[in-house]
């Protein structure tokens, strides 16, 4: 764990408190999307839009990969509620996929965006709150920063 913030902190150092929360509400929440592949794809493309650095989102993002696979089948029963495979889907084993990913991205939207902004908006009120001194590292030198052994 302590290698893993040792990567993230220099790439959130000089940021404000707005932008530490948005990388992380918008890491967490785009790795938690329920395609394999696509949440690095929604990464780059929300760094573009939201000017967020984007080696820190991404850190977030494949940090978030056990979330990901943990939720994919309960977003999925979730969207299953809300969409009804219609017979337009073929009842072929593709077809069936595809109606499950449908159903799990709609439960993702359902879940994961609301839960996004309000981390956003808790995040942003403990980082102005306390100031980003729960960030700083004890400085090291660099052979103890290099060592895989933490």
């Amino acid at each position: 764990m302590r290698a893993i913030s040792l990567r993230l902190a220099p790439s959130i150092r000089d940021l404000s408190s707005e932008n530490i929360a948005l990388i992380l509400a918008v890491g967490l929440v785009l790795g938690t999307f329920p395609l394999y592949g696509c949440a690095t794809l929604l990464c780059v493309l929300a760094s573009l839009v939201l000017r967020v650095n984007f080696p820190a989102l991404q850190v977030v993002n494949q940090l978030s990969w056990p979330l990901q696979i943990a939720m994919v089948v309960p977003l999925a029963r979730l969207g299953s509620r809300i969409v009804v495979p219609s017979s337009g889907f073929a009842p072929t084993i593709a077809g069936r996929l595809g109606a499950a990913a449908l159903q799990a991205v709609v439960g993702w939207f359902c879940v994961c965006i609301p839960l996004g902004l309000l981390l956003y908006i808790m995040l942003t009120y403990l980082l102005r709150r306390n100031g980003n001194q729960w960030l700083s590292l004890p400085s090291m030198n660099t052979a103890e920063a290099s060592s895989p052994i933490s």
